[in-house]
C-alpha cells in the first residue's frame, strides 16, 4: 500500500517536471474542415536542443503512433499534410494542413529522452465551415417583369462559404419548405403573399438572409399579377398591366346591330383608329373628328399619358427653333465675312 502511493507520487512528480520542460500554447485546437492550424511549443533548450522531436497520435502516450519527427525518418499517410519545425531556442512548431474529419483526436508533442520522453497532449477537433450570410437571387431576370403576366419565378438561396449547408425557407416566421430554391407562382402567392426569407445552417452556425417581399395585385389561379421586391434587383410595378386589365374587364359588350347590305360597317379589333365608312350613292361621310378622339384615347390607354405626349412635342419644337437660330447665325456670319473681304479688295485695288 505504501509502495503504491510512493510510485504514484513519483509518477506525478515526473509528469509535472516534464510539463515544465515542454509547454505548448494550446491544449485543444478547433479548426474547420479543409483548414489548417499551427501549434507553438517551448522547451528547455539547455537540455533538449539536439534531441529528436516528434508528433504522434493516440489516446495514450505509450501507444501513440509517430506521424513525423524533426529528423524526417517517420513517414505515414498523413506526413505530407504535417510539418514539424525545431527552431531551437525560439521554440518548436507543428503545422497540419487540409484537415479532414478523421484528423480529429488526441495528439502528442514529444521530445526523445532516456527512460521517459517529455510529452505534451493536444486535442484536435475538426468542425464544418461556418456558413456565411445567404444571398437571394432569381434564376430568371426580373427586368422583363414576368410576374406582371402571372409567370412563375424561382428564387435561389445560396452562401459563398460553408459546408454541409441546409437551406430552409420561411414565410411569416413559419417553415415553408426545406430546399435551396423557392418557386413562386399564382397558386402559391395567392395563399402565401407577404415576406419570405431563407436560413442557411449547419452543425456550427446559421445565418438568415434579407427579406423577400411579394405583393399580390390581382389574385388569380393562372393569370394573376404580383410584384417581387428583392435586394439587389430592379424595382418595378405593374401599373400598365393594371390599366390593360381594368380596361379589358370593364369595357361593356357591344350591342348587336343590323346593317343593311348596301351599308357595310368596317371596324378594327386592334388599337387602331375606329372609322365608319358609309358607301352610299348620294351621301358619303367620314367622321374625322370622332376618329381622332378615339385614336388619342386609344394611345392614352396603351400607356402614353397626355403629359408625356405634350413633352415630346415641346422638345421637338424647341429643337426646331434651336436649329433655325443656329442656321440664321451661321448665315449672318458668312455674310459679314463676305462684306469684309469685299472691303479689303476695294482698299487693295485703290
Amino acid at each position: 500500500m505504501v509502495i503504491d502511493i510512493k510510485m504514484k507520487t513519483l509518477c506525478l512528480i515526473l509528469l509535472f517536471h516534464g510539463s515544465l520542460q515542454l509547454q505548448c500554447n494550446k491544449k485543444q485546437i478547433t479548426a474547420h474542415i479543409g483548414g489548417d492550424f499551427i501549434l507553438s511549443c517551448e522547451y528547455d533548450a539547455t537540455h533538449y536542443l539536439f534531441s529528436k522531436k516528434y508528433w504522434c497520435r493516440g489516446e495514450s502516450r505509450r501507444t501513440c503512433v509517430i506521424l513525423l519527427d524533426s529528423e524526417g525518418r517517420a513517414k505515414t499517410e498523413r506526413t505530407h499534410r504535417s510539418l514539424i519545425v525545431d527552431a531551437g531556442r525560439k521554440g518548436l512548431f507543428v503545422k497540419v494542413t487540409k484537415l479532414q474529419f478523421d484528423d480529429a483526436g488526441v495528439y502528442w508533442v514529444g521530445i526523445d529522452k532516456m527512460n521517459a520522453d517529455v510529452m505534451f497532449s493536444v486535442k484536435v477537433v475538426v468542425t464544418e465551415v461556418p456558413v456565411s450570410k445567404p444571398r437571394l437571387w432569381p434564376l430568371s431576370p426580373l427586368l422583363n417583369r414576368p410576374t406582371c403576366w402571372g409567370q412563375p419565378v424561382t428564387v435561389r438561396c445560396g452562401c459563398e462559404q460553408g459546408t454541409a449547408i441546409r437551406y430552409t425557407w420561411f414565410h411569416k416566421k413559419a417553415v415553408l419548405q426545406l430546399s435551396q430554391d423557392l418557386r413562386l407562382h399564382c397558386g402559391s402567392v395567392k395563399k402565401d403573399s407577404g415576406d419570405y426569407y431563407c436560413i442557411a445552417s449547419n452543425e456550427v452556425s446559421s445565418q438568415r438572409s434579407d427579406g423577400l417581399s411579394v405583393q399580390v395585385v390581382v389574385p388569380a389561379d393562372s393569370d394573376c399579377i404580383y410584384v417581387i421586391n428583392m435586394q439587389g434587383q430592379p424595382v418595378y410595378d405593374c401599373a400598365d398591366r393594371m390599366t390593360t386589365t381594368t380596361i379589358s374587364t370593364t369595357t361593356p359588350a357591344p350591342t348587336p346591330t343590323t346593317n343593311p347590305p348596301s351599308t357595310p360597317l368596317l371596324t378594327s379589333t386592334t388599337c387602331q383608329p375606329i372609322t365608319k365608312i358609309h358607301f352610299e350613292a348620294t351621301n358619303q361621310s367620314l367622321p374625322f373628328n370622332q376618329t381622332e378622339q378615339k385614336w388619342f384615347l386609344c394611345r392614352a390607354l396603351m400607356g402614353f399619358p397626355l403629359w408625356y405626349t405634350l413633352l415630346r412635342w415641346i422638345i421637338f419644337a424647341s429643337l426646331l427653333v434651336f436649329l433655325h437660330i443656329f442656321y440664321v447665325c451661321i448665315t449672318l456670319r458668312q455674310t459679314k465675312a463676305k462684306r469684309k473681304r469685299r472691303v479689303r479688295i476695294k482698299h487693295l485695288a485703290q
